[in-house]
């Protein structure tokens, strides 16, 4: 067994490292809503919807992660998240998937005064995978 680590963990997002630019990343389950279940999804609990949530720094510098939201929303992009960072591997898979970059519900920019110089404003994403994410065992 190989428990996850909370300092370890990358991110890439259309093929770009966005791990320095991020503070909070899940990958989330919910039901799917749906007009029709198939006995199959039936059988494992109905229909599943995935998403990418997470929180990332308020940086517009152009090709930044915020930048994209304000750019490319409605485009998908390809993600790779790596829970144990470096290589997969068997006992440490990534995982793959696509997502709709989407505007925030709340917050795009901007945010409370604060006297901390280091402190920064950040925005909080929650981006839908076009299916469940694939576990990836090596190169």
């Amino acid at each position: 067994m190989v428990a996850l680590g909370t300092r370890e963990l990358e991110l890439s997002i259309g093929g770009e490292d966005v791990t320095a630019q991020i503070t909070n990343c899940e990958i989330l389950s919910n039901p799917a809503e749906s007009e029709q279940t198939t006995f199959a999804e039936a059988k494992t609990g109905g229909p599943r919807r995935y998403s990418l949530k997470g929180v990332l720094l308020q940086d517009t510098s152009d090709g930044s992660l915020w930048d994209q939201i304000w750019s490319a929303a409605g485009t998908t992009v390809a993600v790779l998240l790596k829970p144990y960072g470096g290589a997969a591997t068997a006992d440490k898979k990534h995982y793959s998937g696509n997502v709709v970059i989407k505007d925030p519900d709340g917050t795009l920019l901007g945010g409370d005064a604060d006297a901390s110089t280091t402190g920064r404003w950040t925005v909080e994403i929650e981006w839908d995978f076009t299916a469940k994410p694939t576990a990836v065992t090596g190169p």
